[in-house]
């Protein structure tokens, strides 16, 4: 069986149980995240969310408000999808099997799910060699674990290609998996990189507009007109898409910070949106 093991612990979390789940716990309970431990007592049912994926010291806040959203749900199945930032391996791949390794554990790839999606789309591939170096899954993973107590499977997805349609066939062939379990859909991105603060914020908050309103046509006409640097916008689109087939009517922005927000630093910053889909 193949392990993914982390390649980013130590970076962008730590690497070690004891200090990962104190960091954790730490993003709950910060200015910037829901100031509470999960679980939720929502029982709103939440289809899916975006969260962001820089460094825990940096989005994990932000990323705590959209797992504290979720974290009253019992998914069978987390459905997670981000952008391939190192552009290696294929287009659009997900792991057929084994599991992914993180300091608290080992989650386990949903094999019949990777096997029922490759059928249906024939742009989804089966590779293990794309997702060995990215982070944009694999900081996703320790926050599922501290959130749900119970066993679940993940369907990992990383996007090269993040086109409109290829967002939109992959977003309609997610929400057909979806149908069939119990699943929450997680689209990992940031938003604007390396901008002045107030210039992120007016850059990103234009973009949040079509998302919450699940606005796919709106979504990529600003992205490509403001040539707003959101390095998941194929996920981002994805996930409204598959949300949006499995009845989510809206989206509600939970939390959006910046770097600067966090570190005092506002001359170049990146932008971090909590969302969710309901």
């Amino acid at each position: 069986m193949q392990v993914r093991t982390p390649a980013v612990a130590g970076m962008f979390y730590p690497k070690t149980t004891q200090e990962l789940k104190s960091s954790i716990r730490d993003c709950f309970l910060h200015k910037y995240g829901p100031g509470k431990l999960p679980p939720s007592s929502h029982d709103t049912k939440i289809i899916g969310a975006i969260c962001p994926h820089a460094g825990y010291e940096y989005s994990g806040p932000i990323a705590a408000d959209s797992y504290y959203a979720i974290s009253s749900q019992k998914p069978d199945l987390v459905i997670i999808i981000g952008p391939n930032h190192w552009g290696i391996g294929l287009d659009i791949a997900v792991m057929k099997e084994g599991t992914w390794r993180t300091p608290i554990g080992d989650i386990e790839v949903d094999t019949e799910a990777a096997i029922e999606i490759n059928e249906v789309s024939k742009l989804i591939e089966f590779d293990f060699f794309s997702h060995t170096r990215d982070h944009c899954l694999e900081v996703q993973l320790p926050m599922l674990q501290e959130i749900f107590s119970h066993k679940f499977k993940i369907l990992p997805i990383i996007l090269i290609d993040q086109s409109r349609n290829t967002a939109i066939e992959i977003g309609k062939f997610i929400a057909m998996i979806a149908k069939t379990r119990k699943t929450v859909i997680i689209g990992s991105s940031d938003f604007t990189h390396y901008e002045p603060n107030d210039f992120a914020y007016e850059q990103d908050m234009s973009l949040i507009d079509p998302i919450v309103n699940l606005d796919i046509d709106k979504f990529y006409s600003t992205l490509q007109e403001k040539q707003i640097s959101a390095c998941g916008y194929g996920a981002i689109a994805s996930t409204m898409i598959a949300c949006k087939e499995l009845g989510a009517t809206k989206g509600t922005l939970i939390k959006y910070a910046t770097s600067g927000d966090i570190t005092g630093d506002k001359s170049s910053v990146v932008g971090y949106a909590s969302i969710v889909f309901s």
